[in-house]
C-alpha cells in the first residue's frame, strides 16, 4: 500500500507538471504588459518632480514638464488620449526599481542610456541627448573642470554624473544629495564649490538665479531613454513606444518641446 501510494503520488506530480508546461493556464502566464495597458486604459508613468523643467508640480499641483508632455504624447498614442496618464513620483535612486517591480509601466526622468543600466532593464530609442556640465557661484574662479581639485562638488545620488565625476575629477571631493533642489541650495550656501549634472537640468537654475551660471564645456554625452522591465513582456510595449518616438522626430515634436521647455526654461 505504502509503495502505491508513492507512485500515486508521483503520478499526480506529473500531471501537476504536465499541466502548468504543456498546458500553461492564463493566469499563471506573465501577462504582456502592452495588452495590460489597453485593459486598464492608462499608462503608469514614474517621472521625477524634482527636475525642473522635465518634471515638477506646478501652482495646481499638476505634473508639468517636458518628460510630462513627452508621456501624454505616448499616451495619446497607444491609448488615444493624452489624459489616459497616472503620474507616480520617482527619484534616480529608485527608479530603476520601480519599474523593475512593475509599480509603474515606464519611467521617463531624464534617464541616460548606458550599457551598466541596460544589463538590468530595457531602454526605448533615445528621445533627447543632453551633456554633463558645471554649475557654480557667479562669482566663483573654477572654470572647468580642471579646477576641481580638492574642491568639493555636488551630486544627485543615482545619476551618471555621479560615476562620471569621479573619472574626471578623481581628487574633488564629491558629495551626494538626494535631490536636485538640496544640492542647489547647498551650492548657494557655499557647502559646495560646484554642482555636476545633465546641462538640460542645470539650464532651469541660471534662468531663475544669476547668482550661478553655467560653465560652457560639455563633459559626456547623455542620450535619454524611456526606460522599461526588462523581458519579453515588454517588447510590444518598447516597440510601439519607438515606434512613437521616431514619430515626434518627424513631425518635430521632440523640437517643440525642446523649445517649450528648454529654450523657455518655464
Amino acid at each position: 500500500m505504502k509503495k502505491l501510494a508513492i507512485i500515486l503520488t508521483i503520478l499526480f506530480l506529473l500531471l501537476v507538471v504536465i499541466y502548468f508546461v504543456i498546458f500553461k493556464p492564463e493566469k499563471y502566464q506573465e501577462k504582456d504588459l502592452y495588452d495590460s495597458i489597453l485593459e486598464r486604459g492608462t499608462i503608469k508613468v514614474g517621472i521625477n518632480t524634482d527636475a525642473k523643467p522635465f518634471g515638477f508640480f506646478d501652482e495646481n499641483w499638476e505634473v508639468k514638464g517636458y518628460d510630462a508632455d513627452l508621456a501624454r504624447y505616448i499616451a495619446q498614442y497607444i491609448l488615444k488620449s493624452p489624459n489616459a496618464v497616472e503620474f507616480y513620483s520617482v527619484t534616480p535612486e529608485n527608479r530603476m526599481l520601480k519599474v523593475s517591480t512593475g509599480e509603474v509601466d515606464i519611467v521617463i526622468a531624464t534617464m541616460t542610456i548606458t550599457p551598466q543600466r541596460q544589463e538590468i532593464i530595457d531602454f526605448s530609442v533615445p528621445y533627447d541627448v543632453a551633456g554633463q556640465a558645471l554649475l557654480v557661484r557667479s562669482n566663483s574662479m573654477i572654470k572647468s573642470i580642471a579646477d576641481l581639485s580638492g574642491q568639493n562638488v555636488g551630486v544627485v545620488f543615482g545619476t551618471t554624473a555621479e560615476k562620471n565625476m569621479l573619472n574626471l575629477a578623481p581628487t574633488a571631493n564629491i558629495i551626494g544629495f538626494r535631490n536636485y533642489r538640496t544640492a542647489y541650495q547647498a551650492l548657494k550656501e557655499g557647502k559646495i564649490d560646484a554642482l555636476t549634472s545633465d546641462d538640460t537640468i542645470l539650464n532651469r537654475f541660471v534662468y531663475e538665479d544669476k547668482s550661478v551660471k553655467l560653465l560652457p564645456k560639455r563633459y559626456t554625452r547623455e542620450p535619454y531613454g524611456i526606460a522599461l522591465r526588462k523581458g519579453k513582456t515588454t517588447k510590444r510595449l518598447r516597440e510601439n513606444i519607438n515606434f512613437a518616438i521616431k514619430d515626434m522626430h518627424r513631425k518635430n515634436v521632440i523640437l517643440r518641446l525642446r523649445r517649450k521647455w528648454l529654450f523657455n526654461a518655464e
